[in-house]
């Protein structure tokens, strides 16, 4: 048996980067996926179709967690869809850097309520269903620069940060009903992203880090597979660091 067999998972930003590598991932392990894209249509549409072609039942949802009538309604459309929900991964985010005196007001509550109001409306709306059924896993990416904080990205870093400890109080309140809130913290990932800045700079990265490398999306994709499994039963309110030992 798979190890997520007979699950259904809810993931968002899955149209590229570490979201599509964990959709991907729960699809192998026998998951049903519901996906959320936002801008990037084509991306999510070509993710849909790619999930569905490998034999696992997936669709993808255009909408904006940070907006708390869109979650709601998204978590209900997957509810209708795939009949209940068991794991819920939030992991999408943006980034709008910028030193703290030059940061604009817009800058900050942007990356604010994509990146934590966002995770605090489909958490909310998602565990309604699971209180019911007693049963889930919650996934929140947070990032190391949420621990240990990055100049430049003071919007970024607290809300990151704040992921943190909504995640911890959510075990909190939760554990007796058997729900399980995690958090991811991704240290440099190679993504497309990583890919446009200069091969100087990321080499100069990659030496910093003890394993002497980046890491992959498939990397942060195995993790969020075993916390959304029962493998990782008894393990809650924990922040597991994927950064090849950065902050170690």
């Amino acid at each position: 048996m798979k190890a997520l067999e007979g699950k259904v998972a809810l993931v968002t930003g899955a149209s590229k980067g570490i979201g599509r590598a964990i959709a991907q991932k729960f699809v192998e392990a026998g998951a049903q996926v519901a996906f959320t894209y936002l801008s990037s249509v084509e991306k999510g549409q070509a993710l849909e179709q790619e999930l569905a072609a490998n034999g696992g039942k997936a669709k993808g949802f255009r909408s904006d967690a940070s907006d708390m009538a869109q979650a709601e309604k998204l978590v209900d459309d997957v509810v209708a869809e795939f009949g209940k929900i068991d794991i819920v991964v939030n992991n999408a985010g943006i980034t709008r850097d910028g030193l703290l005196m030059r940061m604009s007001e817009d800058q900050w509550d942007a990356v604010i309520n994509t990146n934590l109001k966002s995770v605090f409306n489909l958490t909310k709306a998602a565990t309604k269903h699971m209180m019911r059924a007693k049963y889930g896993s919650i996934i929140n990416m947070t990032s190391v620069v949420g621990i240990k904080g990055n100049a430049g990205q003071a919007n970024y870093a607290a809300s990151k940060a704040g992921i943190i400890g909504f995640t911890k109080s959510v075990a909190l309140e939760l554990g007796s009903r058997n729900i399980r809130s995690n958090a991811i913290a991704p240290g440099f990932i190679e993504t497309e992203m990583t890919g446009e800045l200069d091969q100087k700079v990321v080499e100069e990265w990659r030496k910093a880090i003890p394993l002497k490398r980046g890491g992959t999306p498939d990397d942060v994709a195995k993790a969020a597979l075993f916390l959304a499994s029962d493998e990782s039963a008894y393990i809650t309110g924990q922040v597991l660091q994927v950064d090849g030992g950065m902050l170690t």
